[in-house]
């Protein structure tokens, strides 16, 4: 599930390759951006705006300041940095990994070799997206896991009314195996949702506002989480995940949109956001 960061929405760093050089001559020489990256003596990006011209050099900022939740791509070569670790792929909608039911985890395999770095590489995906959850299946592996985490940063690009409605709160890195997902109360709530395997769109998704979960923890000791608010919606959202199912696959009709019309009204005799 994404964070949905709405500041960083905008505006995209994108990996430094002759398919912009074109563009860099519409504003300044390619070598005085080179210039400014190598007395800075710091290793920095160049931004680029939707319609793939650089932004000045003004706007260039040192990894240092940059925010962590923010994509990074495109380190320039010669400045020193070691090589990042490649990742897996965060699999999109169609694949049918996506649409297909997962696989129970054997618990004699939980602690296993395969296993623990399964959920390592999930977990540095969500954060490297940056995202508040994902399931195996979002890089290819059709087994019941789910990792999960919310932070103050994250929440802190939202407005403060919005997250207020959601209930949205902070809570430290959850990894759930073979999770069991029971919903409590009737109580309901209607709000937008994303997720990284269909980047860029949002709808609204009614869920309950209160679950329980039970599972295993990455060492195999069985754990319950007790969610309400915005963190019973990813629970929600994920383990959906193992069903083979999407968001928008339980989405309100006629909301779906791209991040950019995010904040457009909802069309005539749509649900209002909220509770129910």
């Amino acid at each position: 599930m994404e964070s949905i960061p709405r500041l960083a929405q905008r505006v995209f760093l994108v990996p430094f390759t002759p398919k912009y050089l074109k563009s860099c001559k519409k504003t300044r020489p390619l070598t005085s951006y080179l210039m400014q990256i190598h007395d800075s003596r710091k290793p920095v990006f160049i931004q680029w705006n939707l319609q793939g011209r650089p932004l000045l050099c003004s706007d260039l900022v040192s990894v240092k300041n940059y925010s962590s939740t923010t994509a990074r791509a495109g380190w320039f070569l010669g400045l020193g940095e070691k090589k990042k670790q490649v990742l897996p792929d965060i699999v999109k909608a169609g694949d049918p990994v996506l649409h297909e039911p997962t696989q129970d985890v054997p618990l004699g395999e939980i602690g296993s070799e395969r296993i623990q770095k399964i959920i390592d590489e999930m977990v540095k995906v969500m954060r490297n997206a940056p995202g508040v959850g994902l399931a195996a299946p979002q890089i290819g592996i059709p087994l019941k896991i789910i990792v999960l985490e919310d932070t103050n940063e994250y929440i802190s690009y939202a407005p403060k009314d919005e997250t207020k409605a959601q209930e949205r709160r902070p809570f430290d890195l959850l990894v759930i195996i073979n999770p069991k997902l029971k919903k409590k109360g009737n109580k309901t709530a209607l709000f937008f949702e994303g997720c990284l395997s269909v980047d860029g769109f949002r709808a609204v998704v009614e869920r309950h506002l209160e679950v329980e979960v039970g599972g295993f923890d990455r060492n195999g000791k069985a754990i319950k989480v007790d969610a309400s608010g915005w963190q019973a919606r990813i629970l929600q959202h994920e383990y959906d995940h193992l069903d083979g199912t999407l968001y928008v696959d339980k989405m309100v009709p006629r909301t779906f949109r791209t991040v950019e019309n995010l904040d457009l009204p909802l069309a005539a005799g749509c649900p209002k956001l909220g509770g129910r």
